[in-house]
């Protein structure tokens, strides 16, 4: 009842409050590692994933954000698990770009399951265009903010519970030495976030598997949440719902063409007030992963017995 409990419970969270800091993505479930270092190399092999976002379809100067992410789980050959991200961002005259490289140690608790203990080593470049205008066809407002760039370094820090029985229990936080862009003026804040999963494996018949994940962001300002379910049927296809608290309700679905290889979709509609303008969002996927074969067993033959 444990894991049932943990989801539960970081759903129930999530009803405090809600917004946006660090770019959403409704398919969180294939971009796990940007959120927490120590859920690098979960899902045993090396994969490669590119998501692209498009938020609030027809809305001027809304958000688009593409992330690539590589990740890969090496204990079968060395120690631990490694990752590298990297992050484009785009909100109206602003421009983000994010390269990360993840590092996870795991640790197997006695029978239970493996403790990933993850660090992540960041560096952001943030720009800022000139070409402001107000509504009025001002562009020379001094309240607004002067064009410009800026970087820096950063550093994520988290942990991640897998357990022998299936589901995972993570909490992390970015930009833990708060980074500052001082040329903007701008600095950013620490960002918390909480993951939950679990795969109940022919639940429906066999193959046909049921899927729950669910993630918490907060800058214990404001938090964000999203809890998705997810049918898989063999090795077909895929369909399920996101519900992001007070925002929005996503479907999502993919299928695989190759083995090892997938493409989904998703599509946000929008309940909050952003529904009358917007066209809900739209996001892609595509993920390949390679699963590595365990090492060949040494044999050697005695001298006796050739």
């Amino acid at each position: 009842m444990f894991k049932y409990i943990l989801l539960l419970c970081s759903f129930c969270v999530s009803f405090v409050h809600f917004g946006q800091q660090d770019p959403l993505v409704t398919n969180f479930m294939f971009n796990k590692l940007n959120y927490n270092p120590a859920a690098t190399g979960i899902d045993d092999g090396i994969s490669a994933t590119l998501i692209y976002r498009n938020q609030w379809d027809k809305v001027v100067g809304a958000p688009n954000t593409t992330f690539f992410n590589i990740d890969a789980n090496l204990n079968k050959l060395v120690y631990g698990s490694y990752g590298l991200t990297f992050m484009n961002d785009v909100i109206g005259n602003f421009r983000q770009n994010n390269l990360l490289f993840n590092f996870a140690a795991p640790f197997q608790i006695k029978e239970s399951g493996t403790l990933n203990v993850g660090l992540g080593l960041g560096y952001v470049n943030l720009s800022l265009d000139q070409n402001w205008i107000t509504p009025s066809g001002n562009n020379n407002d001094p309240t607004l903010p002067k064009s410009g760039s800026g970087s820096n370094a950063y550093v994520n820090f988290g942990l991640v519970w897998k357990s022998f029985k299936g589901y995972y229990v993570g909490v992390s936080s970015s930009y833990l030495n708060s980074p500052s862009i001082r040329d903007l003026n701008l600095h950013f804040v620490r960002h918390y976030f909480f993951l939950t999963g679990h795969r109940f494996k022919n639940l429906l018949g066999v193959n046909k598997d049921i899927e729950i994940q669910s993630v918490v962001r907060t800058q214990l300002i404001k938090t964000s949440a999203d809890l998705n379910a997810k049918y898989y049927h063999s090795d077909l296809f895929y369909a399920g719902f996101t519900y992001r608290v007070f925002e929005s309700i996503a479907f999502l679905a993919g299928f695989y063409p190759l083995k090892n290889f997938t493409l989904g979709y998703s599509y946000d509609l929008t309940i909050n007030g952003l529904s009358a303008v917007s066209n809900g969002t739209h996001e892609l996927v595509a993920r390949y992963r390679y699963v590595i074969p365990d090492p060949p067993l040494e044999r050697t033959k005695h001298p006796r017995w050739l």
